[in-house]
């Protein structure tokens, strides 16, 4: 019968074997502009493209609101999205900076400034990137933009 070894790991290798149970980090536990730039905006246009949306242009960047007659002093986090050479643009604002703060949303068409500012999952307590993605994609069907009703 051969003898049976048992083969005991280096430091080395036990050091570079992950722990049992732990879990990888969520996406979303990502520094706010880190998550945003590298996950959000690359999957929102991959599914805004896949709406049928081929030349949107997602920016991410902090400005003020685009609404007539607001505080263009104050600036807040925003993924910009037009298409159509600009003659449709939606507007998601992060007023905190921070995926699990307030969040807002407008919509314009023709080059036009929103004409109102509204609330944008307002009752999800944990948001995470497909909630963000599904959220947005279901606002912008709201205006008839992806497909018709």
């Amino acid at each position: 019968m051969p003898e049976e070894t048992t083969q005991n790991p280096t430091p080395e290798a036990a050091a570079a074997k992950p722990a049992k149970g732990a879990k990888k980090p969520a996406l979303e536990d990502k520094p706010f502009t880190d998550f945003i730039e590298q996950d959000f905006t690359p999957a929102l246009k991959q599914a805004l493209a896949q709406e049928g949306l081929a030349d949107v242009e997602l920016t991410f960047t902090q400005a003020s609101l685009a609404l007539a007659g607001a505080n263009q002093q104050e600036k807040y986090w925003q993924v910009i999205g037009n298409w159509q050479q600009g003659q449709r643009q939606f507007n998601l604002y992060f007023l905190e900076g921070d995926i699990n703060g307030k969040k807002a949303f407008s919509a314009a068409t023709g080059g036009k400034l929103p004409s109102t500012l509204e609330s944008f999952m307002i009752d999800e307590r944990k948001v995470t990137l497909d909630l963000l993605l599904l959220y947005a994609r279901q606002r912008l069907n709201g205006q008839k933009w992806l497909t018709r009703n």
